[in-house]
């Protein structure tokens, strides 16, 4: 992508739509909008994540996340443009069994907690499982490409499923490296 802005209040979008990378504009509030919304707020949280002392390893992963995520981005904002490749889906893969293999089996469910890069990460795994059911919307709204499997990139729809699955066990490997025990659901009779 060329196009780089230099004017960031421009006015267009006072009417209540916003312009796609393709030129065209839509509503605001169109699920394709809110797809993107979704998928950058994410990526934010992710920042915010980041600027927690997180060790190397784990910090690296959402590095290129934080870059895929973007990439995202620009594949929902250009209608048929696709950035995301099964190659994206395998590295979320690869780091899901290499941090899980570090942790313990789970005993109970867990709760959102601990440390706050723990929590962070779990509120990061709360907001891609709204981002992926925006972009299921998304995809069940719009009329698919020719020749695809429906109007989102599947590795979009599966790299958000697997990347709520690697938040919930980073959050866990943190609160691991941090020696702070998985905070688990109590199952307490209630009066």
């Amino acid at each position: 992508m060329a196009t780089r802005l230099s004017v960031i209040t421009t006015r267009t979008g006072d009417q209540g739509t916003t312009g796609l990378g393709d030129g065209s504009r839509v509503p605001k509030d169109a699920p394709r909008i809110a797809a993107l919304g979704d998928v950058d707020e994410l990526n934010s949280m992710l920042g915010l994540l980041r600027t927690e002392t997180l060790p190397a390893q784990i910090d690296a992963v959402l590095e290129q996340v934080q870059n895929d995520l973007f990439d995202m981005g620009a594949e929902l904002c250009i209608p048929g443009h696709v950035a995301l490749k099964h190659e994206h889906v395998l590295f979320l893969e690869q780091a899901l069994a290499e941090h899980n293999a570090e942790l313990g089996k789970l005993e109970e469910f867990i709760l959102p907690g601990g440390t706050r890069a723990a929590a962070l990460a779990h509120v990061a795994r709360t907001i891609c499982r709204r981002a992926e059911r925006a972009v299921v919307a998304l995809n069940n709204d719009e009329t698919p490409a020719p020749d695809s499997t429906g109007a989102v990139n599947e590795p979009v729809r599966q790299y958000l499923n697997r990347l709520s699955d690697l938040c919930f066990v980073l959050a866990r490997a943190l609160n691991r490296a941090a020696g702070q025990p998985d905070v688990q659901w109590g199952r307490q009779a209630r009066p």
